[in-house]
């Protein structure tokens, strides 16, 4: 039998993408997962494709890559599979960023976005109540962001997977990558729990098990796991229109903090459902649906569209993100180690740069010009090496 050109380790959404920008390419890819695809993280995210919460600097500029990326990807997915295959609920709905506090900061935030291409329109209440009607009236500041969307990220990641196995690659689940074997001083084939597949190169999308399976490769990074929960209510009737978050979600993405952070983040999905959100925390692996985390999102939720108070809750469900030190993605090939790529540390940036992430890493290993710089998220530098 032939082997696989490449191995991704992970079939989530940035796996996913990678592997689909791999075969494109016209590589022989084999996904790996340790349990089921877009079963771990992709599972628990919210679908989120902002430009809003990012600073000036390399994240936005690949978040504003994968912006452009993301339509043009499924529609060209949607002609290749067919509609049924390729639905992944794309909607570019919009976000509205809002403050009950003080008003300068929100609004200096998008003056330095609109120096880089951000399209971030400050507007009044009168226009923000236009936008959610059932948003409190007690907001200070606002900034619609039109480019903002969001799609189904369960959905998103099994497109991406339909379009591998269509091009002649294979979809493992079950499979653990425990680490690699090498030849040479090059990778020669990944270690698994059902044997050596071997191959000329891996890409280390493991999420937040990422920083385990380096090591385990030989190639140490500082990828940690971040807990994030949300809550989930019953199917309601057309009520938050638009993505709207508080102002405090940006400091919280930006934060290093171990200790527990929560911010105001309010979505509507196409089942009808309100996602509510978002915490996060650096507790390892531990599972535990901590209820007065649940009851702070709850409580912070209420304060923006107060009609959440006499609404349902359906369910609750957590999540680990891939969490780098300094909050920038790990994109490309370790020096250490011929044949070994990383694609992971995106936390809970992944849904929305995984088109991106995927391109760039095809172009690097291709030797294409590349999507955007790269030499940001380089495995080589210091805050990521363990």
């Amino acid at each position: 039998m032939a082997h696989p050109d490449v191995v991704v380790a992970g079939a989530g959404v940035i796996g996913a993408a990678c592997a689909e920008a791999l075969s494109a390419a016209g590589l022989v890819v084999t996904v790996l997962d340790r349990g089921a695809p877009a079963g771990g993280t992709t599972a628990a995210g919210e679908g989120n494709v902002l430009v809003s919460d990012k600073e000036p600097g390399p994240e936005l500029d690949l978040a504003k890559a994968s912006r452009r990326l993301w339509p043009e990807l499924l529609e060209g997915l949607r002609a290749e599979l067919g509609t049924e295959l390729a639905d992944a609920e794309w909607d570019p709905k919009g976000g509205l960023v809002v403050s009950t506090g003080e008003a300068g900061p929100l609004r200096d935030f998008a003056a330095v976005q609109r120096e880089s291409g951000v399209d971030a329109q400050v507007i009044g209440a009168e226009e923000a109540a236009e936008l959610e009607p059932l948003l409190t009236k007690e907001i200070t500041a606002a900034v619609w962001y039109p480019e903002d969307a969001q799609l189904q990220p369960v959905l998103a990641a099994t497109t991406l997977l339909a379009a591998v196995r269509a091009r002649g690659g294979t979809v493992l689940s079950g499979h653990t990558a425990l680490g690699v074997t090498t030849s040479g001083g090059s990778i020669s084939g990944v270690r698994t729990n059902h044997g050596v597949l071997p191959c000329g190169a891996v890409v280390n999308a493991c999420g937040p098990w990422s920083g385990e399976f380096a090591a385990a490769a030989g190639a140490p990074i500082a990828v940690l796991p971040r807990r994030g929960m949300v809550l989930v209510t019953a199917p309601l009737p057309e009520s938050v229109r638009h993505k709207v978050y508080d102002a405090d979600y940006v400091g919280a993405v930006a934060s290093g903090d171990a200790d527990l952070q929560t911010s105001t983040v309010v979505e509507s999905t196409a089942a009808g459902t309100v996602l509510i959100g978002s915490s996060r925390q650096r507790v390892g692996f531990d599972e535990t649906i901590r209820v007065d985390v649940l009851a702070e999102l709850a409580r912070k939720a209420v304060t923006l569209f107060p009609f959440l108070a006499a609404v349902p809750v359906m369910r609750a469900y957590g999540g680990f993100r891939p969490y780098a030190p300094d909050h920038l993605p790990v994109i490309g090939e370790d020096p250490r180690l011929p044949g070994l790529w990383h694609a992971t540390g995106h936390e809970g940036a992944g849904i929305g740069l995984a088109a991106a992430t995927g391109r760039l890493l095809a172009d690097l290993f291709r030797g294409n010009e590349s999507i955007v710089d790269h030499n940001p998220f380089r495995v080589d530098r210091a805050e990521v090496l363990a």
